[in-house]
């Protein structure tokens, strides 16, 4: 487990390379969809973290254009992302938007809160950092990525990360959002989009003593020109209530009891 190689970035606490031990366990191929997160919302009558605060993060090229110049830019040093009122697992890029055409895609929007919610309805768990790195490597020792080191193949990343000029000229035919859930190629063990597409939460705290959960495997907004962190040691953290679209989360099953 770990990074300690040129591409690590170093206080994110990637390294050192560590052997880690962890007792069976199975993981979900794909992140919770829309779909499922729905049939947890009707059955336990939940309303997120994002619906209750009433407004949630969103890239600012995934807001239609005529209402980009009403939105207000609050984050000085992250000046892509912006604000959006009603902007939630239901309504993506805020009103006008539904996810009812998106039902396989990621839900977004969620907090650490939410997922464990999800998790306690459906007997499930969020996995640790160790047991999601173990998952995401797909039984690949030291690579960068869960299909091996190199992240082109035919002049395409072989993962939904960032096309084109960070971030404001994505690439002709690419769109700057999260992709179907079990789209693209699985990894060893059969897990799709572990890397890019959107962040997901895991149970572990950041850093001992952090008031931050961590997040692993990146998103469609990541870039080597910004961030790389869409390699499988890579990590990332948020607060447990924040909320933008490009955070899901992927479930684990409770541990095996030998």
């Amino acid at each position: 487990m770990g990074n300690e190689g040129p591409d690590a970035v170093a206080g994110d606490g990637e390294g050192p390379v560590r052997q880690v031990g962890v007792a069976p366990f199975s993981i979900a191929p794909a992140t919770v969809t829309n779909r499922e997160f729905a049939d947890f919302v009707r059955a336990a009558r939940y309303v997120t973290d994002a619906e209750r605060c009433g407004t949630s993060f969103v890239f600012y090229l995934q807001v239609p254009e005529p209402q980009r110049g009403q939105l207000r830019q609050v984050v000085s040093d992250l000046p892509w992302w912006v604000p959006v009122a009603d902007a939630s697992w239901q309504r993506p890029e805020g009103p006008g938007s539904h996810v009812r055409e998106r039902p396989d895609h990621p839900v977004v929007h969620v907090s650490w809160h939410d997922a464990k919610a999800y998790c306690a309805w459906a007997g499930t768990r969020l996995p640790s950092e160790a047991e999601w790195e173990c998952a995401a490597r797909g039984g690949l020792e030291r690579k960068r990525f869960a299909w091996g080191d190199d992240l082109w193949r035919d002049g395409v990343p072989r993962c939904n990360v960032w096309r084109g000029a960070f971030p404001d000229a994505p690439a002709e035919g690419w769109r700057p959002e999260p992709i179907e859930a079990g789209s693209g190629e699985p990894n060893g063990f059969g897990l799709f989009n572990v890397c890019g597409n959107v962040w997901e939460w895991c149970e572990d705290w950041f850093a001992q003593g952090s008031d931050r959960r961590a997040l692993r495997g990146g998103s469609f907004l990541c870039h080597d020109s910004y961030c790389n962190r869409y390699r499988v040691a890579a990590r990332g953290s948020n607060t447990p209530q924040s909320t933008a679209s490009n955070i899901g989360f992927r479930v684990a099953a409770q541990r095996l009891i030998t």
